[in-house]
C-alpha cells in the first residue's frame, strides 16, 4: 500500500489545496488554554511544578536534579562517536563564521538636517534562553544554531532547556553540543515546563530576557502564552520543508530529505513540487519504499498522510507560483540551474540551493 501518491496541482479540490496550505497550526488554539495554565503555575510554584510533573514520568526527582552535572557532560563525551565531536565542532566554526558576518554597527548616525542628528546603537541581550527539541529524538544542530548566534552577538548569559530522556538524562549528543558552544548552563525541562521556567525564572532555573528556538506546538503555544514577558524568536510551527525540484534531480536524494523533515514530528510537513511526472513518481516509490525499514514510523506516517504532498505541475513557472504561495520554512532547490530561480523566490525561509546544501 503507497502512504504517499502523486497529485496533479491544478486537480486539487479546493479543499485539498487548502489542507496542504494550511498544515496544522489550527491546534495551537486547542491547547492554547492548557498550557498557559502550566505556564502560569510555573509563576506560582517555580521548579515545584516541573518536578511534579517529571515525578509522573521518571524516578523521583528534586529541583537538584533539573539542570546538567559536570559529571554529565563528561559522560556525554564518552557515549558520543569521536567523529560525531568533530563534525559538531567544524559546523560551529561555520555558524560562528557566518552569524559574526551579520554583526551591525555598535553606533552609527546621520544628519537629517542641519544640527538634527538621528541614529541607532545596537546592544546584546543580557540573557537568552534556548529550546532545544530532543526527548524522541536528537538535534545537536539546534543547539548550536540557538546557542551560537547570541554568543556571537555578546549576549552575556545563554542557557538551554531540552527534554530528558529515561532517568532525568539529557541526550548526550545535545550536551557535547552544548559544551561546544559554550552555553552557560543546560536544564533538562521540556515543553510548557521550559519555557514557563525561563520566561518567569524559578529557583534553579533563571528569567531570561529572549527566548528562542524550535519545538512541537505545545512549545509554540508555550512562547505565544509568555510573549510580552519576555521577547521570542517567532510563534513557529511544526517544521516543514517544500522541495522544487525538475528532471535533473535524483529521486533517491529528494526522498530521503522529505523523509528526513517529517520524522521530525507528526504535524510536520513536507511537499515536494515539480513539472516532471517521472521524477515525482520515483520520489514517491522510494518514499514508499524506505518506510518499510525505517524507525519512528509512528511520527512519520501520521505527517505523511495528514500534512504532505507530491505535486505535479503544468510548468515550472506553476511550480514557482506555489512555492511562493506555500511560504515555507526550509526551500530545497534541486533544478539544472537553481541560482537562476532564486530571483523568483519571494517567501521562504531557509533556502537550499542545489543538491548539495
Amino acid at each position: 500500500m503507497s502512504v504517499i501518491q502523486v497529485e496533479r496541482l491544478k486537480d486539487l479540490t479546493p479543499g485539498r489545496r487548502r489542507d496542504i496550505l494550511e498544515r496544522s497550526m489550527d491546534e495551537v488554539a486547542d491547547i492554547f488554554a492548557g498550557v498557559r495554565d502550566t505556564v502560569l503555575d510555573i509563576r506560582e510554584r517555580g521548579d515545584q511544578v516541573s518536578v511534579d510533573h517529571y515525578r509522573k514520568l521518571k524516578a523521583d526527582i528534586t529541583a537538584a536534579d533539573i539542570m546538567a552535572t559536570p559529571e554529565e557532560y563528561e559522560a556525554a563525551y564518552r557515549q558520543v562517536d569521536p567523529q560525531v565531536v568533530d563534525y559538531l565542532k567544524f559546523a560551529a566554526d561555520n555558524i560562528r563564521k557566518f552569524h559574526a558576518a551579520q554583526l551591525e554597527r555598535e553606533m552609527w548616525s546621520i544628519e537629517v538636517m542641519p544640527g538634527v542628528l538621528a541614529g541607532q546603537m545596537v546592544r546584546p541581550l543580557d540573557s537568552v534562553g534556548c529550546y532545544v527539541p530532543g526527548r524522541e529524538a536528537t538535534y545537536p544542530s539546534s543547539v548550536l544554531m540557538t546557542i551560537l548566534p547570541a554568543k556571537v552577538a555578546g549576549v552575556k548569559h545563554v542557557v538551554a532547556c531540552t527534554p530528558p530522556g529515561d532517568g532525568m538524562q539529557a541526550n548526550p549528543a545535545t550536551l557535547v553540543a552544548a559544551d561546544i558552544a559554550e552555553a552557560d548552563a543546560v536544564f533538562k525541562i521540556g515543553g510548557p515546563w521550559a519555557v514557563g521556567s525561563m520566561a518567569y525564572g524559578t529557583g534553579v532555573v533563571p528569567k531570561v530576557d529572549k527566548i528562542v528556538g524550535p519545538g512541537n506546538k505545545y512549545v509554540t503555544a508555550a512562547k505565544m502564552a509568555v510573549f510580552g514577558i519576555v521577547d521570542i524568536d517567532s510563534p513557529a510551527g511544526p517544521s516543514e520543508i517544500l522541495i522544487l525540484a525538475d528532471g535533473t534531480a535524483r529521486p533517491e536524494w529528494l526522498a530521503i530529505d522529505f523523509l528526513s523533515q517529517v520524522e521530525h514530528d507528526k504535524d510536520a510537513a513536507a511537499v515536494l513540487v515539480t513539472p516532471d511526472a517521472a521524477l515525482a513518481q520515483a520520489v514517491a516509490d522510494r518514499i514508499n519504499e524506505e518506510l518499510k525499514t525505517l524507525p519512528r514510523t509512528d511520527y512519520i506516517l501520521p505527517a505523511l498522510e495528514n500534512n504532505s504532498a507530491i505535486l505535479v505541475t503544468d510548468s515550472m513557472e506553476e511550480a514557482i507560483d506555489f512555492t511562493n504561495e506555500y511560504a515555507t520554512e526550509h526551500l530545497e532547490i534541486v533544478t539544472e540551474d537553481p541560482v537562476s530561480m532564486l530571483p523568483k523566490i519571494k517567501h521562504a525561509g531557509s533556502i537550499f540551493v542545489g543538491p548539495y546544501a
